[in-house]
Formats: structure tokens, C-alpha cells, sequence
């Protein structure tokens, strides 16, 4: 049996190691895992105990087409429920993009790096990828308008941007999204939507009737703390919809998922105040890395990249050892770098303590 060539070098998503798994291996009673941009205040109420009235519904398959949930987002983002697609997360979304839109005679661009399924499900499809390095962790878009050409199907912005935790401002994404060209499209995935606080962050679903050829993708993964649910949502303009909708699996988002997702909507104050929490934390790591004379990325996202100058497995390895689960930038295309998801505030102190060691002993054998 033959798979398609283009798989035979590709890996299966990593994601950060399990709890379990670390405490079983290193022989830990206590590990805080920080590596996989998770809420660290868990999910509204009201999402759990929507969670709970539909335990007696498993053996019934979903709504397929979504209605309640689309009902609501619809209403949350001023859209027409018909420009709305969902996924068994945002991810799901990325594939389906790329199974409608790519092929051996297509390309797509992105930034590098960035987040990894754009380019994994590109190659799946026999796309060429174009990928366009970070300028200081930031989306190089002049260069990307550069690459793009007749054979161009999607153009992807991570907005704020994953792993660097940038942000492109809405003049630079405007005058971007004019310059591409109207048969492309241009995606901007906004996972951390919910937790960006920059004035100038583009409003890009009120630029959705003017540009037929954006696409925004949102989750619940994140703020909303859904991330074993798996639900996520792109929004785009209703005849491109109508196209993509056959792309999607049938029943591809649970019953389950669609109940706390409509729950978690209704509790905005939930969302605001991990939004608060979340700024606060960031504050903690900023002001350690200061500390420090550590380089980082200020982040708009609910993670921190911070620049150790040495290699990101070793102080992955150093952490986990002592119970603190991180991701190392080498996967991640900072080789120096461990990104760090924003905890609550002791488990926050708890790290920045435990790197601060690492410091120490560090410089001890310089010295």
C-alpha cells in the first residue's frame, strides 16, 4: 500500500507532554504543565454545567450543520449565520481550507515561523509552500505580497502570531489586504483573539463585506477554555461558505462541544477576567526577563517566547526534570527559545523561580 509521497517526511503533531506522562517517567508528584497555551482558570461555569444536561444525548449524533451554536456566534459577531463554518477546532478549519483550495499546481504563502498546520496540510495537499522568514518576530508582509502570483490560493496571517506572540496593526493588515490580489485568499487566524489588548489590533470581521476574500478563524480552545472540545469557527463571506461547507466532514463538531461553546458565550466576564489575569501574568514574566537582561517577545497571546541564548531543549530538559512542562524553541523555529504558557500567578512565580536557579547556576560556571 501507497501513501502520497509528500507524507512519507512528515511527522504527527507533537503536543506538549501529558502531566501523567512526565510524572510517571521522572518519578514527580507535582508537574504544571505550561506548553500548550491552555487557560489556566479552566471554563465558565455555565459551560460545565451545559456539559451536564447533554450526558443523557451521546448515543444521538450532533447537529450537523451547528444551528444553536451558529445562531449565537452569529448574533456574538454581528455576521449572518450562513458565513459561518465550524470545526472540530480551528484546526479542522485549516484542513478543510486546504483540501478545498490546493493542489500540486497551487501555492500558498506564510510566514515562518508560524503556526505548523498551515504548512503541514499544505504539503499533504502537493501545494508549494512560500514561506517568508519573521522580521523580529513579526509577519514580514511586504515580502509576502511579494511571493504571491497566479498560482496562489492562500495567503495565511496568525494574528497574534504563534509562536512569537506578535501582532500586525490594522493599518498594516489593511494595506496588505488591498494589495492582495481578489482570486486569493487571505486567512487570518486569530486563536488568541480573546486576550489581545493592543488598540490598534485590526477589527477584521467588520472588514468581511469589503474584502470577499478574507477569512477569519476563532476557537474556543483558548480563552474559553474548551480545549478538549474541540470547536472552532472561520467566518467569511456566504458564497465562499456555500463552497467550502461539502469540504467539511458530516457530524464534525460534538454535541457536547456545541452545548459549552453556546454556555461559554453567554459569560463574558469569564473571558474578561482570564483576559485580566492573563495581562497580569505576562507583567510577572516581563519584569523577570527585565530582571534578567533576557530577550522576549511582548505577546498579545496568553504565551511568553523568551530568548535564553542557549540551546531551548536544554532548558526544556532542565524544567521538566523539576516538574514544569514548557515547549523548546527548536520545533518551533527559535532554536534559542522556550515558549512559556501564561499561568496563574503562583504557578507563574513557581517557574520564574525555578529559571531563576538556572541562572544562577549558570553563571556560577561562567564565574
Amino acid at each position: 500500500m501507497q501513501v502520497k509521497p509528500q507524507l512519507i517526511p512528515l511527522k504527527p503533531y507533537e503536543p506538549g507532554k501529558p502531566i501523567d506522562e512526565v510524572k510517571r517517567e521522572l518519578g514527580l508528584e507535582k508537574v504544571i504543565k505550561l506548553a500548550s497555551n491552555e487557560n489556566p482558570f479552566g471554563c465558565s461555569e455555565k459551560a460545565k454545567e451545559a456539559i451536564r444536561k447533554e450526558l443523557n444525548q451521546m448515543h444521538i449524533y450532533p447537529d450537523g450543520y451547528a444551528y444553536e451554536i451558529r445562531q449565537k456566534v452569529a448574533e456574538h459577531l454581528n455576521v449572518n449565520k450562513e458565513q459561518l463554518i465550524f470545526g472540530n477546532g480551528s484546526d479542522e478549519v485549516i484542513l478543510i481550507l486546504c483540501r478545498a483550495l490546493l493542489s500540486p499546481n497551487k501555492n500558498t504563502v506564510m510566514a515562518q515561523p508560524s503556526f505548523s498546520q498551515y504548512k503541514h496540510n499544505a504539503l499533504i495537499e502537493g501545494a508549494e509552500i512560500r514561506e517568508v522568514p519573521l522580521s523580529n518576530g513579526e509577519h514580514d508582509l511586504d515580502e509576502m505580497l511579494k511571493q504571491i502570483d497566479d498560482n496562489t490560493a492562500i495567503v495565511w496571517v496568525c494574528n497574534p502570531n504563534n509562536p512569537s506572540g506578535n501582532y500586525i496593526d490594522k493599518d498594516r493588515f489593511l494595506t496588505f489586504l488591498k494589495a492582495v490580489p481578489e482570486d486569493v485568499l487571505v486567512v487570518s487566524d486569530e486563536a488568541y483573539h480573546e486576550y489581545v489588548v493592543a488598540p490598534d489590533y485590526p477589527d477584521t470581521i467588520s472588514l468581511l463585506n469589503q474584502f470577499p476574500n478574507l477569512m477569519v478563524l476563532r476557537t474556543f480552545s483558548k480563552a474559553y477554555g474548551l480545549a478538549s472540545l474541540r470547536i472552532g469557527y472561520g467566518v467569511a463571506n456566504e458564497e465562499f461558505i456555500k463552497l467550502l461547507d461539502p469540504a467539511r466532514p458530516p457530524f464534525n463538531t460534538s454535541t457536547i462541544a456545541q452545548a459549552a461553546a453556546l454556555a461559554a458565550l453567554d459569560d463574558q466576564q469569564f473571558i474578561q477576567t482570564c483576559s485580566e489575569k492573563n495581562r497580569e501574568g505576562l507583567q510577572q514574566f516581563y519584569s523577570f526577563c527585565d530582571e534578567h537582561n533576557l530577550k522576549y517577545y511582548p505577546s498579545q497571546a496568553n504565551f511568553i517566547l523568551i530568548d535564553f541564548e542557549r540551546s531551548g531543549d536544554e532548558v526544556f530538559q532542565y524544567l521538566l526534570e523539576r516538574g514544569y512542562i514548557v515547549r523548546s524553541g527548536i520545533p518551533l523555529g527559535f532554536p534559542t527559545a522556550i515558549r512559556i504558557t501564561v499561568g496563574n500567578k503562583e504557578e507563574n512565580a513557581e517557574i520564574i523561580d525555578c529559571i531563576t536557579e538556572m541562572l544562577e547556576k549558570r553563571d556560577e560556571l561562567r564565574s
